[in-house]
């Protein structure tokens, strides 16, 4: 059996009995050195730091002849090694005595209630993941580096206003909070700040709005799904969570960066022809902490970027074997939507609807604008959707 045991930065006397037993029983423990250091003598068990890369670490615990302890910092299960044991070493093999995570402590010194509060690890992320329009978020930074990365960020993204709250050693004799914009991190930061550190978010402003955003809210030159296509478009893509797509002549990025907001593990990979526009497309992710690969020109990159669940084709409908070579990596079960706008691009899907079915769907709308002291109504071009799944 393998027994995760959580601690916290106050070390064996913040365990319960039942955890404090289990270590001092034990024959083998791994952990990091800031874990293991926290044991005190009463534990006689031999110590192993985790190895490079981490993997192996997992396995060496996967393969232990007998009984095997982990030690993990906080809830094992939160962001922690328990989980990666589970799934290395099946649920059957491993249990989890968790301690306080030091999220529920953050949330307790800022009465903050948890279930309101977004959980952000960046452990393995980069830090721009932990950027939002409004909320609040405890964020698991890497290092003592982490707070005023985030600062930065956030500042560079409209969010300077935002509260920072930085909890070090959280819950040890060493615990220290210190509270500030994130425009005084940046214009002050201090060069003290503990490796074992979280930081408590307050987004402002707060700006978040959960359906389908509007234009305005994108960085573009006029290549851009407008919102009310957006909308239809999104609901053809039909996002479910942890799914990859390719944004095929992304333009200003929107599609992919709604993708990405839609559900828990969304990723995109935004492929476009103009310089200025990839480095738009990444401005735009940047502002709302989304996964968006931005690539070169499709299908020349096809080959280098992983493989896709969805493709969503917004430009470049009539290039010369574009369709084709979307739908060669298309993966049997993927979904693929494409928007067409001129009579030659609406001709192709036209075809490619003959050879391998799907919906063929035509959307209008119209604009109220003024005609001299009155409204009138003005037309958007009309726009063709072909989606398909492949079978």
């Amino acid at each position: 059996m393998i027994t995760v045991v959580g601690i916290g930065a106050d070390g064996m006397a913040g365990l319960v009995p039942a955890a404090g037993a289990e270590l001092r029983r034990a024959i083998v423990i791994y952990g990091a050195k800031r874990q293991l250091d926290l044991l005190d003598e009463s534990v006689t068990a031999e110590r192993r730091e985790w190895g490079k890369p981490f993997l192996d670490g997992l396995r060496a615990v996967r393969d232990f002849d007998g009984d095997v302890h982990v030690v993990a910092s906080g809830d094992p299960m939160l962001h922690g090694v328990g989980a990666s044991l589970i799934r290395v070493c099946g649920a059957d093999r491993v249990r989890v005595l968790p301690h306080v995570s030091s999220v529920t402590l953050a949330c307790a010194r800022l009465g903050w209630s948890v279930q309101d509060t977004e959980v952000i690890s960046l452990m393995l992320d980069i830090p721009a993941a932990a950027v939002r329009r409004g909320g609040r978020a405890v964020v698991l930074t890497r290092d003592g580096h982490g707070p005023a990365q985030l600062a930065c960020l956030l500042t560079e993204t409209g969010r300077g206003e935002s509260t920072l709250t930085v909890f070090e050693q959280l819950g040890g004799p060493a615990e220290r909070r210190r509270t500030g914009t994130a425009h005084d991190w940046v214009t002050n930061p201090p060069d003290d700040v503990d490796d074992l550190n979280v930081v408590a978010v307050e987004y402002l402003p707060d700006q978040r709005q959960m359906s389908v955003l509007p234009d305005a809210a994108f960085a573009h030159d006029g290549q851009i799904t407008k919102q009310a296509m957006r909308a239809v478009t999104l609901a053809a893509l039909a996002p479910r969570p942890g799914e990859l797509l390719w944004d095929v002549g992304s333009g200003s990025g929107s599609i992919a960066i709604e993708w990405c907001r839609s559900g828990p593990g969304c990723r995109a990979t935004a492929f476009e022809r103009v310089a200025e526009r990839r480095e738009r497309i990444e401005l735009n992710a940047l502002a709302f902490g989304v996964h968006v690969e931005v690539a070169f020109d499709a299908p020349a990159m096809f080959d280098t970027v992983p493989a896709p669940d969805v493709i969503f084709v917004g430009g470049g409908v009539s290039q010369p074997g574009l369709m084709d070579e979307c739908w060669k990596y298309l993966p049997v079960g993927g979904r693929l939507v494409a928007n067409a706008v001129t009579v030659e691009s609406e001709a192709l899907l036209a075809q490619w609807h003959s050879k391998v079915g799907g919906e063929l769907r035509k959307f209008q709308h119209y604009k109220g604008e003024p005609v001299g002291g009155f409204t009138g109504w003005r037309p958007a071009m009309p726009v063709t959707q072909w989606v398909v799944t492949k079978q």
